[in-house]
């Protein structure tokens, strides 16, 4: 099962008018390649444990590209992950999300999870036309990023979706 992350939003939050963000200090001054970037620290290290205890195959989807790998990884305590490729184009007309139609094919067919700040109903409705397979497009709040409760969300959609298909009762 992949897993489709991406980081700004559901990783480093943003935007919430009514809290101050926790700053996290793992003790370092960060990654070597993190280039001082100034809300690497918003991004809570327990959540690298917890996006590896979901069983999933990680895969960055986010425009950080490799800086995913060079900054957050270490950071989060997980290896190098693949990196999806954006295609140089322009955005799709409608309100599909300029990613989904390039998650969907980097999928190619297999089940996976995509977790996003700016996912729509549209984004749901092409993938369920467009993907063969069990798809969770799951939308995280970016003022908060990901919290406890999409946790649960996620770690019970995968407990359904990978369950074996009951048989029929026999007559």
């Amino acid at each position: 099962m992949l897993l489709f992350l991406d980081v700004d939003g559901p990783l480093i939050p943003f935007g919430a008018a009514d809290r101050a963000y926790p700053v996290y200090d793992r003790g370092l001054a960060g990654p070597p390649d993190a280039g001082g970037h100034p809300l690497l620290n918003r991004v809570d290290p327990a959540l690298g444990a917890r996006l590896g205890g979901l069983g999933c195959e990680l895969v960055w989807a986010t425009t950080w590209m490799d800086d995913a790998n060079a900054c957050l990884a270490p950071w989060l305590g997980l290896p190098e992950l693949p990196v999806v490729r954006w295609p140089d184009e322009d955005e799709p007309p409608g309100l599909l999300h300029w990613k989904t139609r390039s998650l969907v094919a980097w999928a190619a067919g297999r089940p996976f999870v995509w977790i996003d700040d700016e996912l729509t109903e549209a984004d749901r409705a092409w993938a369920a036309v467009h993907h063969p397979a069990p798809a969770l497009l799951h939308r995280v709040d970016h003022r908060y990023g990901l919290t406890g409760a999409d946790f649960t969300a996620v770690a019970e959609w995968l407990r359904l979706s990978v369950q074996p298909l009951s048989r029929p009762p026999r007559r």
